[in-house]
């Protein structure tokens, strides 16, 4: 069984609402030197079988990640 993690993020045209709002948020409280925050998500996942890579790649074509608006970077780890 191989652990798999997959980070989700906005493509970098797509407008980031909430990493605008965090950006926001940030300054609000005094960090200043927090430019261009993007937020996007991290999954961890346990894999049978020869190709987790594989596997997990098919995983987020097919559900955990939006093409059009997202990339995904899968890792063995």
């Amino acid at each position: 069984m191989s652990r798999v993690v997959i980070t989700d993020m906005p493509r970098a045209e797509v407008l980031d609402p909430q990493g605008q709002a965090v950006e926001r948020a940030l300054r609000g409280l005094g960090f200043d030197d927090a430019d261009r925050v993007r937020v996007g998500k991290r999954i961890e996942l346990d894999i049978d079988g020869p190709d987790p890579e594989g596997a997990a790649r098919k995983m987020c074509d097919a559900l955990l990640a939006n093409p059009l608006i997202e990339d995904f970077h899968v890792e063995v780890v």
